[in-house]
């Protein structure tokens, strides 16, 4: 029996002195032994948590007892272990960045796509006109992604506005949004319809959520999430393995950090390649003073960069 669980959960919901807010929140969840990562924004949080049971019970009664986080949805996980090693609660400027400079541009509380329930979903898919849209970063939809989807060629959430253009050909069409836990939907969406997309829709709770309530059926190799688990199972009905190693090309679900923290690179790596790599991308990383030791799982705590002393 499971002693542990993994909570994945957002809300878009303004936090007066949300700087604050985060220090307070962070000694909160010490409190609860808890490890994890949250983000908190004026504009809401965005957090995925790990402790016992009875801890994360504890920490989601506590969220639904607070009216501005009445309303939020936490996708639940049973895990061997926790899925951090320390606990991180910080303040930033939006609780997934946009990569807009004017951030009025988009409110997900006022305007966003049409949400469609994970069995919905799976049954709008298979219409004719749809197109199915992957908001995720390159790493993430190369591990797996739905089938027939359309993917974008981005490094990061932020670079999603410059991809507009390119998908103006589809304003005409269903267009169905996913991501990993619905967050990204919620801006990428919103940001559609403001650029005149006229019928767009998202995925409500992501791919999490569709792995719970529709057995991931077309969701095709693995989802990438951001704990020490790397990657997870979606698919119960039709499962595939559409990712390859990095180095070799042998189809492999496994992917893990460049053992050196100077480059931490995602990739995706056979085991055969991991051992002979250590861990790394390439040979120059391999050489690296400071690469880190690898232990199979390609999962590292964060170590801090050297500070950089601009040459005058």
């Amino acid at each position: 029996m499971t002693q542990y669980q993994t909570l994945l959960y957002y809300c878009y919901s303004p936090i007066a002195e949300a700087e604050q807010f985060a220090t307070d929140h962070l000694a909160f969840c010490k409190s609860l032994n808890l490890t994890g990562r949250i983000i908190v924004a004026d504009e809401g949080l965005n957090g995925t948590v790990s402790g016992t049971k009875e801890s994360c019970e504890a920490y989601m009664a506590a969220i639904h007892a607070d009216p501005r986080f009445a309303k939020t949805e936490f996708k639940i996980d049973e895990v061997e272990e926790p899925s951090f090693m320390k606990m991180h609660c910080r303040y930033k400027a939006e609780i997934v960045h946009s990569g807009l400079r004017d951030k009025t541009i988009i409110d997900p509380n006022k305007q966003t796509g049409k949400h469609l329930e994970p069995e919905d979903f799976k049954k709008m898919i298979q219409e004719e006109d749809v197109v199915i849209l992957d908001v995720r970063s390159n790493y993430e939809h190369n591990l797996g992604r739905f089938k027939n989807a359309i993917t974008l060629d981005i490094e990061n959430f932020r670079d999603f506005p410059e991809k507009i253009n390119e998908l103006a050909q589809y304003k005409d069409k269903k267009v169905l949004t996913y991501c990993t836990g619905g967050i990204k939907c919620e801006k990428a969406s919103a940001l559609l319809l403001h650029h005149g997309f006229n019928d767009v829709y998202q995925l409500h709770g992501g791919i999490i959520k569709y792995g719970k309530e529709a057995n991931g059926e077309d969701f095709e190799g693995k989802c990438y999430v951001f704990d020490n688990r790397i990657a997870v199972d979606v698919n119960t009905v039709n499962p595939t393995v559409v990712s390859k190693c990095f180095n070799c090309g042998t189809v492999t679900p496994k992917m893990i950090n460049c053992a050196n923290p100077e480059c931490n690179e995602h990739i995706t790596q056979c085991d055969a390649c991991g051992e002979k790599m250590m861990g790394c991308c390439s040979e120059p990383c391999m050489s690296n003073p400071r690469r880190r030791q690898y232990d199979g799982t390609g999962y590292y705590v964060k170590v801090p960069q050297p500070v950089k002393v601009p040459v005058k």
